[in-house]
């Protein structure tokens, strides 16, 4: 892939991977080796995450599609060599973070992906593409997770950069585009959209009655976690 030519996005738009037992095979080896050095590389670009992530599922039996699709992140890696994070020295030394779920997107099981983006000074710190453990019911409780998931993060950082003497002196703002969560949140009222909600989420209440957290909403145009959770144009 030396000589490849470079492209700037990652998947097609609107693009799905499926397993096909009819597709044909290709070395395992081959597309366990490519996928776990982009798995590497995540590390430093949050901007493959969500396409790495969903490589991943597909380690077992990778058909040729599959190759086709990990080498076109390839050429798009190619084509941003020189993409990289900016901190800046006097930016915004708060905490904050947005979160997204892609409702039932997986066409095989029907889970959701959920994704969520930390900023500090201006750049991301912690992000996360990942496959919900669980079939959801609704928009509302895809977004519930996340938002419970991005919270358990939430506490984990603060109490990170303390040892750091980086020490949030306020609450920590956490971004969605789910009006229904920012309520639920408040007030954990089981009600029809929300009473199937596993009951280990609901800490969120007790994160955001205590002012850890607090939710906001964010118009979907202004969602930075959407990269987390679908292909973008």
């Amino acid at each position: 892939m030396a000589g490849c030519n470079a492209i700037y996005n990652p998947i097609v738009p609107r693009f799905k991977l499926v397993t096909d037992s009819a597709g044909m095979a290709v070395d395992n080896t081959l597309y366990m080796q490519m996928v776990g050095s982009l798995i590497c590389l995540t590390s430093t670009r949050p901007d493959i995450m969500f396409v790495v992530n969903l490589h991943s599922r597909y380690l077992a039996h990778p058909i040729e599609i599959h190759i086709q699709a990990v080498k076109r992140v390839l050429r798009y890696i190619k084509g941003t060599l020189t993409y990289g994070i900016f901190y800046k020295q006097c930016g915004n030394e708060e905490l904050f973070a947005y979160t997204d779920s892609d409702y039932t997107g997986d066409l095989e099981d029907r889970k959701s992906t959920s994704g969520f983006l930390f900023l500090l000074s201006a750049g991301a710190i912690s992000w996360s593409s990942k496959k919900q453990l669980v079939i959801t019911l609704s928009t509302t409780e895809a977004e519930f997770i996340v938002v419970a998931s991005c919270a358990c993060q939430t506490v984990w950082l603060r109490r990170m950069l303390e040892k750091l003497n980086h020490v949030s002196t306020g609450t920590t703002m956490i971004y969605c585009d789910n009006s229904s969560n920012i309520k639920l949140s408040k007030n954990p009222v089981m009600h029809g959209r929300s009473k199937h909600i596993d009951v280990r989420f609901h800490f969120l209440h007790d994160l955001t009655r205590d002012g850890v957290v607090t939710l906001l909403h964010c118009h979907s145009q202004e969602q930075l976690a959407d990269i987390m959770t679908k292909p973008l144009t």
